[in-house]
């Protein structure tokens, strides 16, 4: 076994004794996050894995798992978590472990050893050509699971193997090997570590992304779920509210009439038949309820089909109205209900990015969706378009950005009347006493804007973090590790920064940056998460100082350069927002130095914790003038 990637010491923790609590955190931490990278250099095989294990499953086979130790425990896990989430029969994915049931519990010595035994489980199993069978195996070499999957490739099974060494015995000796290589684990040879993160995430890609296929969802949702207890049952309720519109009340009559199927009730719904007919359609469409429901599937004429268009399903709030703000880092929508100027905030939602230069369209619109429908829930009320809504986006100042804005909005029914603008646009609705004035962002990205008391607009920066956002958290934490490695190679001024990225990383020496930064798997917004680690710094290095500031000058300098673009003088409203501004006193006074220095004069200056606040005015002003 000497050999082998996951018996190998870990250089990064050589010195593992000797940690703190917290230095254990960070680099256990570290190590985890090439788990993901070493996973997706298996798309394709995992591809191909879940297009054959969801043949296999269509035509009446199984899913089988079987392994030792910490991999058998995952296989289980996962095979009996199928049920309750996809409404899977409980014979459909099976899991075997080494040493049987007990072994789920405490250790089994020995069992992993027997191979005679693997063959023997399945053959129990009836393992056959009908069958997907995943042998798992983190060193590849588990007598066990070799005996196992040798007996199922005898009688025709599928076999895919999980290895984490590239040249385990187990990867010949399948038909599909995937082999995420995750290197050394922190505690030599301790595969429940980052090897057992990687079973697990390839486990979850092979089970979801076959019932995927077999129809189990409908866009990102559960519909084939089984209504086992009582949060399934509300989740069931509230997937059935999210998509047809009705009320509580209504929906559970819904799911009683169609005898709790949570599809059979959406067919029905959405599709406009009885039960029976949508039990019909289901079945001839393979379980996939978008067939299902197009009526040209069934000989139905345009003019003839039964289905109630969705926006008539839809319950219409004309007394709300939505504010959304979506950033780098974050979605919040607020639905507020009211009327004659006075409103009130009855719902908050709160999703991911929504910035679609940053993590894409698809990506984006989703997080938008997810906003929107969390904000419904916790208002307790039925989706539904709702009076006005106003959109404020970072990067929706574009022309191109707004109208996929729009037709996803048109597309949801999630207005009457639709305004997209920028994030700094709903800033100054929400921080500016009259709505004009300078805002300022800067967080994990940075823009600054403007708007003249006669309604013109202008903007500086908020290019992006490939051509700008100069005076980020990410630009800052970028310059720094930049400081660091010019500090490396002799070009730069030594730097305390050093030790700070190294110990954040969990690393030894400079040089292991660049598989860290490159190859680390973290996006732009965990990397501007580390600007304390500058900040904090500026007191006691020079190297750290000179980087705040110069960010400091350049979001300044794009605030001057705002109000130049629009002739504005005097005492400007200075409206403020963005987590590095509001989260780190030093730099919001570095940046308002810096604005004196340019000869900008902030008054009155607001700290704008709820941006969408602004929104909520402006969707408001919206209704207010139809």
């Amino acid at each position: 076994m000497d050999h082998l990637q996951t018996e190998a010491r870990n250089p990064a923790s050589t010195r593992l004794d000797e940690m703190t609590a917290l230095e254990i955190v960070h680099l256990m931490n570290a190590e985890d996050s090439r788990v993901v990278p070493a996973v997706a250099t298996q798309a394709e095989s995992l591809a191909r894995a879940v297009e054959v294990i969801a043949e296999r499953l269509r035509d009446g086979g199984r899913l089988i798992y079987v392994g030792a130790g910490t991999s058998g425990r995952l296989g289980v896990l996962d095979a009996s978590e199928c049920p309750p989430t996809f409404n899977s029969p409980l014979e459909q994915v099976v899991g075997v472990i080494a040493g049987g049931p007990v072994a789920l519990t405490r250790a089994i010595e020995g069992a992993e050893d027997n191979p005679e035994q693997g063959e023997r489980d399945l053959r129990s199993l009836g393992a056959s050509s009908r069958d997907a069978v995943v042998g798992i195996a983190t060193s590849g070499r588990t007598p066990y699971v070799l005996g196992a999957v040798a007996y199922a490739r005898s009688q025709g099974a599928f076999t895919i193997g999980i290895a984490c060494n590239t040249d385990a015995e187990l990867n010949p000796r399948v038909d599909l090997p995937i082999v995420p290589v995750v290197g050394p684990e922190v505690v030599s040879g301790s595969t429940r570590l980052k090897a057992g993160t990687a079973t697990k995430l390839v486990l979850n890609i092979l089970s979801t992304g076959a019932m995927i296929l077999l129809g189990k969802t409908y866009g990102n949702l559960m519909v084939d779920l089984r209504t086992s207890n009582s949060k399934l049952r509300a989740r069931t309720n509230r997937i059935v509210r999210f998509l047809t519109g009705l009320s509580v009340e209504a929906a559970d009559v819904l799911l009683s009439r169609c005898g709790g199927e949570l599809k059979t009730a959406l067919v029905v719904q959405l599709g406009g038949v009885e039960p029976e007919e949508a039990r019909c359609r289901l079945a001839a469409a393979g379980g996939q309820m978008r067939k299902a429901l197009r009526s040209e599937e069934w000989g139905v004429r345009s003019e003839e089909k039964k289905t109630t268009p969705y926006s008539s399903l839809l319950t219409p709030h004309s007394s709300l109205v939505f504010g959304i703000d979506g950033g780098g880092s974050h979605t919040v929508a607020l639905l507020a209900s009211g009327a004659s100027g006075k409103w009130t905030i009855v719902g908050r939602g709160t999703a991911g990015p929504s910035n679609r230069q940053a993590v894409g369209k698809e990506r984006a619109l989703a997080a938008l969706d997810e906003a929107v429908g969390a904000a419904f829930a916790a208002a307790s009320m039925s989706r539904g378009p709702v009076a006005s809504a106003c959109l404020g986006l970072a990067g929706a100042d574009r022309l191109d950005d707004q109208s996929m804005i729009r037709d996803w909005a048109e597309r949801v029914h999630l207005a009457d009347r639709v305004e997209v603008t920028s994030d700094a646009a709903i800033l100054l609705a929400a921080g500016t006493p009259q709505g004009w004035g300078l805002a300022l962002i800067a967080g994990t990205g940075s823009i600054a804007f403007g708007r003249s008391a006669e309604g013109r607009r202008a903007r500086a920066d908020g290019w992006g973090y490939l051509l700008g956002d100069e005076g980020s958290a990410y630009a800052i934490v970028m310059s720094g590790l930049q400081a660091v490695v010019r500090a490396a190679d002799g070009r730069g001024p030594a730097t305390r920064l050093t030790e700070r990225f190294l110990h954040r990383f969990g690393l030894s020496q400079p040089q292991e940056l660049v598989a860290a930064v490159y190859r680390g798997g973290r996006d732009r917004a965990d990397f501007a998460a580390l600007a304390p680690l500058v900040l904090e710094l500026i007191a006691e290095d020079d190297v750290a100082d000179a980087i705040v500031e110069q960010q400091a000058q350049e979001l300044a300098r794009a605030g001057q350069a705002v109000l130049r673009q629009l002739g504005m003088e005097g005492p400007i409203p200075l409206a403020l927002a963005g987590g590095l501004l509001l989260g780190s006193e030093v730099y919001r006074q570095r940046v308002l130095h810096a604005l004196a220095t340019l000869g900008v004069q902030p008054s009155p200056i607001a700290h704008v914790e709820e941006p969408a606040q602004g929104a909520i005015e402006l969707a408001v002003k919206t209704r207010e003038q139809e």
